[in-house]
């Protein structure tokens, strides 16, 4: 057993503080380096990686050009185990320093977005899809969205955190945020028991839950974590998961900004051909 933490009356940042992403961290924010971000020739510029809040937005963008409307788009990749999220740029469009952030030029001056969630209703609204306009079933949309965007930080910064992360494994905080995600399981589990998506047809609160909990119930999320938390006991979550992955949206979202794993990859995303045949 690790000797009691006891907290100092002030604390202090201690940079070599262990785990894999501890570089990444800091208790300050702003720039620490000068460079500018990359533009394309298409109307939206989205600055992104593979990771669960990022591909909400790909995922969103392929759908919405699988339905015919014209959102294409070009997805640079910003690594942050290289602190690309720091650089001058992309603060600009983001001063929080996290990914997706999106430049919209399609209007008369250039508008930043940032955050996944106003990523995901921004690009809903400016084409009228995949958000109910208005209604019972656009209030459902947005309690489920809103419910991932509160929901996901226990999974990800707590349960991922702890179980996958943390440079020792310690019961406590394991056990606490494997309870967490196992009652959050186990809340999308009841609903969709009784519904084929979150929110009446298919929408942005399926993509925005998906990269997180779908993967989680498909064990793609983080090593053993399928096994340990047991979610194949969450069918009506595993039934809804597979749906999702079959769509060709989601397959060619999934790849965007991606450059590791097994899977398939697109670091950068300019046109439908960046993706294998």
């Amino acid at each position: 057993m690790t000797d009691a933490y006891i907290p100092p009356k002030v604390w202090t940042w201690d940079k070599p503080n262990g785990g894999q992403f501890a570089s990444l961290n800091r208790p300050i924010a702003g720039a620490t380096q000068e460079a500018e971000l990359p533009r394309g020739a298409h109307p939206f510029q989205l600055y992104s990686l593979a990771t669960p809040n990022g591909v909400k937005v790909s995922i969103l963008f392929e759908e919405l050009l699988a339905a015919g409307h014209a959102a294409e788009y070009d997805a640079w990749l910003i690594s942050i185990s290289k602190g690309d999220q720091f650089g001058s740029g992309f603060v600009g469009v983001n001063p929080n320093s996290k990914i997706p952030a999106l430049l919209d030029l399609s209007g008369p001056e250039p508008l930043r977005v940032f955050e996944s969630g106003s990523i995901l209703v921004h690009l809903a609204e400016k084409f009228g899809a995949f958000l109910p306009a208005s209604g019972p079933a656009r209030t459902e949309t947005f309690n489920w969205l809103m419910w991932q965007m509160g929901s996901a930080p226990f999974l990800g910064g707590g349960f991922g955190h702890f179980f996958a992360y943390a440079p020792e494994k310690l019961e406590y905080p394991i056990n606490r945020y494997a309870m967490e995600a196992k009652r959050q399981m186990d809340v999308l589990d009841r609903h969709l028991a009784e519904n084929e998506f979150m929110a009446g047809d298919y929408s942005i609160a399926d993509m925005a839950i998906f990269p997180w909990y779908g993967h989680l119930a498909l064990d793609k999320s983080y090593p053993r974590a399928g096994e340990f938390l047991d979610v194949a006991g969450y069918t009506n979550v595993k039934r809804w998961a597979d749906q999702l992955m079959a769509r060709p949206g989601v397959i060619r979202g999934r790849m965007v900004n991606k450059n590791w794993g097994d899977e398939g990859q697109v670091a950068e995303r300019h046109s439908a051909a960046d993706f294998p045949a």
